[in-house]
């Protein structure tokens, strides 16, 4: 069985992302391109964000730290650690109110 410190990743990425020009970093921590279940964990620096893209299926997001706000169309909703949102099937977009880490979780193929 492998065990792993969701805040030592958390932390390796806010490090990494606040070093790189594009002001994110990601690992995955389960799945691949393969895998039915896929989980990331994304790191973003205040003021970046994820551009509106689709949805590569049924996902969700937990606040790890930080401040974030999910938008699809006309609504949004801002989520702060430990907040949980399910992600619209609809394009969406993901903006760092602050410096944040997310769990993204998808089903792919959902």
């Amino acid at each position: 069985m492998d065990a792993l410190s969701l805040t030592a990743v958390a932390d390796e990425q806010l490090a990494l992302a606040r070093r790189s020009g594009s002001g994110r970093a990601a690992h995955s921590v389960r799945g691949g391109q393969r895998a039915a279940l896929r989980q990331t964990v994304l790191a973003l620096v205040a003021g970046r964000e994820l551009a509106e893209h689709e949805s590569p299926g049924e996902a969700s997001l937990h606040v790890l730290c930080g401040r974030v706000r999910l938008s699809a169309g006309t609504e949004s909703v801002e989520l702060a650690e430990g907040g949980y949102a399910a992600i619209p099937s609809e394009r969406h977009s993901l903006a760092a109110l602050e410096d944040s880490v997310v769990l993204l979780t998808v089903v792919a193929g959902s």
